[in-house]
Formats: C-alpha cells, sequence, structure tokens
C-alpha cells in the first residue's frame, strides 16, 4: 500500500475512498435515524422488553417483509465471501445496503405511530421482531469488523456469541435492558479529523540535526580536482579481496601496529601489519573477515614483511575502523 500510494499512506483517507464516505455512514448507521427522536434503537428495544415476555413466533414473513428478509440473509452469503476473498470494501457497501433497506422499512412501517394506536399491539409486536432480528443478522456481518460492539449486541440480546452459521436464525429469548451501544457521528468530528489527516500528508518533513551537519559539512572545496579522479580501468587494477584474520597479535616494540594473519583463499596465508593497535584488542579480531588490497606489492619493515594492506576508515573524529564485509562474504572472495 506504501508503494502505491508514494508512502504518503493514510489510513482516513484510504477508508474514504474506499468504502464509503462519512456522510453515507451517518445516514446509514440501522435505527439510529428512522424520522423521529421518539422511536430509536433504544427506543424500539425498551418496547420489546417492556411490552412482550419474548420475540414474536407469529411474524408471518410474506410479500415484502419476506423478501426484505430473505434478501439480507443472502446478504450475509455474499458479505462472507467478501471477507474470505478479503474484499473488505465490497464487504461493508453489502452490509451498507442491507442497513438500507431496513431503514426504510421501519421508517414506513412507523412503529411509534402503530404504539399509539389502541388494538395494534401484535402488528407492533412483530413489526419490532422482525426489525430487531434484521439488526442481529447485519450484526453478525459487521463481527468481524466491530467484535466489540457485536459482543455488546449479544449481552444486550441474551444469546450465545454469534457466527455466520446463526445467519437466519431467528431470536426467541426476552432481551435483557437495553443500554446505549453506539455514540452518533458528529460531523464536526469527522471534518475535524479529515482536516488534520491533510495536515499532517502536507507537513513539512523534519530533518535531524544529523543530516543539517552533514549537509553543512559538504563545501565546494571537497570537490576533488579533475586530475585527482581516476578511471574505471585504473580502479579495476586494485585487487580487493575478503581476508578472514587468522591470528591477531602484539607486534613487541610497535606502538601502533599489530600483525595480522589473513587467509584470502590462497594455498599460504598473507601477514600484514595493520596502524590499529591504538582502536582493537587482537583477541576480538581473531575470525573476524576484513577488507584487504591483495595486489600492493610487498613492503619490508622493521618488524618483518607486510604482504598487502587493510582497508579501515578514520576521520579526526575517530578511528582507526577496519571494514566489515556482509554477512556470507567468503575469505577470498574479490571485491568489485
Amino acid at each position: 500500500i506504501s508503494k502505491k500510494f508514494n508512502g504518503e499512506v493514510s489510513p482516513l483517507t484510504q477508508l474514504q475512498k474506499s468504502i464509503v464516505n462519512f456522510n453515507e455512514i451517518k445516514q446509514k448507521i440501522p435505527f439510529e435515524k428512522l424520522g423521529s427522536s421518539d422511536w430509536s434503537q433504544s427506543a424500539q428495544l425498551s418496547r420489546e422488553n417492556s411490552y412482550w415476555p419474548s420475540f414474536s413466533d407469529s411474524v408471518e414473513l410474506i410479500g415484502r417483509e419476506s423478501l426484505l428478509y430473505q434478501g439480507v440473509t443472502s446478504a450475509t452469503a455474499t458479505v462472507i465471501k467478501a471477507y474470505e476473498l478479503r474484499d473488505y470494501s465490497k464487504a461493508i457497501r453489502e452490509i451498507m445496503l442491507c442497513a438500507d433497506s431496513v431503514n426504510q422499512y421501519v421508517a414506513e412501517m412507523k412503529p411509534w405511530e402503530l404504539a399509539k394506536i389502541e388494538g395494534m399491539e401484535n402488528r407492533l409486536h412483530e413489526v419490532c421482531s422482525l426489525a430487531l432480528n434484521l439488526f442481529k443478522e447485519i450484526t453478525i456481518q459487521l463481527k468481524p469488523v466491530l467484535p466489540k460492539i457485536a459482543n455488546e449486541i449479544e449481552n444486550l440480546f441474551n444469546i450465545n456469541p454469534l457466527s455466520f452459521a446463526d445467519s437466519g436464525v431467528f431470536l426467541s429469548k426476552r432481551i435483557n435492558e437495553y443500554t446505549h451501544l453506539i455514540t452518533r457521528i458528529d460531523p464536526k468530528l469527522i471534518e475535524a479529523m479529515t482536516e488534520a489527516n491533510k495536515e499532517n500528508l502536507q507537513a513539512t518533513p523534519v530533518i535531524s540535526q544529523t543530516a543539517v551537519k552533514a549537509v553543512d559539512a559538504i563545501k565546494p572545496t571537497d570537490a576533488l580536482p579533475e586530475a585527482e579522479y581516476i578511471s574505471i580501468d585504473d580502479f579495476t587494477k586494485v585487487d580487493l579481496r575478503i581476508a578472514k584474520i587468522v591470528i591477531a597479535e602484539h607486534v613487541e616494540g610497535a606502538e601502533k601496529l599489530l600483525k595480522l594473519t589473513l587467509d584470502i583463499g590462497e594455498e599460504t596465508t598473507r601477514q600484514v601489519f595493520a596502524g590499529i593497535k591504538s582502536a582493537y584488542d587482537p583477541a576480538t579480531l581473531i575470525g573476524r573477515n576484513t577488507v584487504m588490497v591483495a595486489n600492493l606489492a610487498p613492503r619490508k619493515m622493521k618488524f618483518g614483511l607486510s604482504e598487502g594492506m587493510v582497508l579501515g576508515a578514520s576521520d579526526e573524529h575517530g578511528g582507526p575502523f577496519i571494514l566489515s564485509p556482509d554477512d556470507g562474504a567468503k575469505a577470498g572472495m574479490r571485491v568489485k
């Protein structure tokens, strides 16, 4: 994802792009906005709990109600398949379509008005029972995305944990007292989150002090004069090899030198005197790989013959530090 969006990935922005915009979500949460402040999910559950001991077992799913219930339950299978294919955008859109259908049904049935009409108690019971069973179905669909809220709904409905296998199974137990589940989305908060998200993407990159110092250290005078450059042909003349330090030891009478015996893949080892005594204990070097110039002309020194040069780095801030190849490099390998 980072590569696709050039490293500027914002979960909030991608949620808006790939699933649904927040205005849609605000309008489509089931039972939260049904045309009457007196008939929310809370009121519906309270009436179900206070009027009747259990869900209606006489709901006749005929006509539109039958098609609605079948449509929502069959959509659960589509949602499950989308989850399995990791097509989460499709899953959420299917769920939102179900929520639209259920919201429309409840708004048209107007249970808040049925509750005021004498003799419509049974019909009110049927509408509430069907609506809450549809709410349960949507809960099943959303449980992989909102597991905590789904658990709260399970407690509210006084049922065992829901699974996909519970799709299409009607509720039968008496529900518990209603407790608040979700706070309605505040558009102002969403706008604030979106604006903050945009600011984060447009923020000026913070440059570390180390990087600043490194840039300041580069001066025009640091450029090499043209005469000091070498050609690629000159470079290839240097035979750089991976060298394994077989023996490392002090040199009697030498203030700066250590004597290294190196294996560079030849029949015999090489002896090299390196000016690294101030930085290394010889015992810590044994068995370590480094890089040496293998075709440097042997040099006769006071303490013996040096048959090459070990590469290292140093400046006014510290060193010397001998070079170490990456894991996997073997003695005798050519460095090029």
